[in-house]
């Protein structure tokens, strides 16, 4: 038995079942995401909602700033290479409004597109 007729088939090789990731972004259980909130072209009108959603949670774990920026983070780093210059563009800088809504010192960014 060769190791590829060994290997089990993953959801993404079927087709049938949608990657974990964009499960987790769109069913979120810690957050109440808006509809298509990461692929708005509005950096401020982003944060706002992630703001929005992880202070009127219940369910989350940790503090609303961090919640918020751990969901804005995890779409941007399983987006990958899908995510458009521009449209990372306009991530990055809903991660800065995000630190400005809650008083957070803003961080240089890292990474240049």
């Amino acid at each position: 038995m060769t190791v590829s007729s060994r290997r089990s088939k993953s959801a993404s090789d079927s087709g049938a079942h949608p990657r974990w990731s964009a499960r987790v972004t769109k069913d979120s259980n810690a957050l109440d995401l808006d509809e298509s909130v990461f692929t708005w072209k509005d950096p401020r009108r982003i944060a706002h909602s992630l703001k929005r959603s992880a202070e009127q949670s219940h369910r989350r774990k940790s503090e609303p700033y961090r919640s918020a920026m751990s969901m804005l983070t995890f779409y941007i780093n399983r987006a990958g290479d899908n995510l458009t210059a521009g449209q990372r563009r306009v991530l990055e800088h809903a991660k800065d409004e995000l630190r400005r809504l809650f008083g957070r010192e803003s961080a240089p960014h890292r990474r240049s597109t």
